[in-house]
């Protein structure tokens, strides 16, 4: 898969199959847009785009909205779409000036002269341009001046996608990592740096690292311990998650911190990505610190029974 990120820099496409989405979690029903897409490709000696486009939409048009949580990053979603057997992936940079180009003009400026479509695949309740004027009709009434075909996207995928997303969501604000992986069709993943902690878990027996994530827009799952793999310095090791006030030790701020099974390296600074595996329980207050020590003990039995 190829990947673009600057519009002056596209090539000369050929015989294009594309679509446009934010694609959010690359979860089962946008799988299902992929494969439309690849197939149609593949059927007519073409090759697929999906245009994306950075930032979201809704941060440039609502800058105030603190509400909206992502499921992935951009390079998180990148990763996913690699295994779809997309060929190219367009990231598009969004501004307010591009919000505001008229429908018309977004047709014959933006997806003709960059991408020269043979077929546009789209959902029906897909709009663009300015005021989101444009839409599938608009599309279809200009399809033979610019020699494209219109394929629409079914009303219950799309609704099936939204529902999806909004379900994706829900199951991780409740700890529900088998939905959310059933759902995505994939394991929920977060992503950051490795930064100082306190070193409370050194002097338990369980060092953990503290993770920073990349972005302040990523959907964190709900407060608890979990089972997950961690993939560091291009290797992957079994580890304990745990996202939280730490009550036991009296923090007052939320926490992400892995305990990497077999892992004893200095990686203070270097980039991390955790995969949820499974939810082991709610985060709680212990006496002391022999009592938590002997929960992590027993966590950890649980974990390494999660991947068996």
């Amino acid at each position: 898969m190829r990947v673009f990120k600057n519009l002056e820099e596209l090539p000369k496409f050929k015989n294009t199959v594309i679509t446009i989405g934010t694609f959010d979690g690359v979860h089962k029903g946008h799988q299902k847009i992929l494969k439309r897409i690849t197939d149609i490709a593949q059927s007519i000696n073409g090759e697929s785009i999906l245009i994306t486009f950075y930032p979201h939409p809704r941060f440039v048009l609502q800058p105030g909205n603190k509400d909206l949580k992502l499921l992935n990053t951009l390079d998180e979603k990148i990763s996913l779409l690699e295994n779809f057997g997309l060929d190219n992936l367009v990231v598009a940079p969004f501004s307010k000036g591009f919000s505001q180009m008229p429908a018309l003009a977004y047709i014959k400026d933006f997806l003709v002269e960059n991408f020269q479509p043979n077929t546009i695949v789209i959902g029906y309740d897909h709009h663009f341009g300015f005021n989101r004027s444009g839409d599938i009709d608009l599309l279809k009434e200009y399809q033979k001046v610019f020699q494209f075909q219109v394929e629409q996207i079914s009303k219950e995928t799309i609704e099936d996608i939204a529902i999806s997303s909004t379900k994706i969501r829900k199951a991780l604000l409740a700890g529900d990592i088998e939905t959310s992986t059933h759902l995505l069709g994939h394991p929920y993943q977060l992503s950051g740096y490795v930064i100082k902690g306190e070193q409370i878990g050194r002097t338990l027996g369980f060092p953990t690292a503290n993770i920073q994530l990349t972005v302040n827009y990523k959907l964190i799952p709900k407060t608890g311990v979990y089972a997950v793999m961690i993939h560091i310095q291009g290797e992957n090791y079994k580890g304990m998650l745990n996202i939280g006030f730490r009550p036991t030790v009296e923090g007052n701020s939320k926490t992400i911190e892995v305990n990497i099974f077999d892992f004893n390296k200095n990686i203070y600074g270097e980039e991390i990505s955790i995969t949820l595996v499974k939810r082991l329980r709610d985060e709680k207050k212990f006496k002391n610190l022999e009592a938590l020590k002997k929960q992590i003990t027993s966590d950890k039995k649980e974990t390494l029974a999660c991947f068996e």
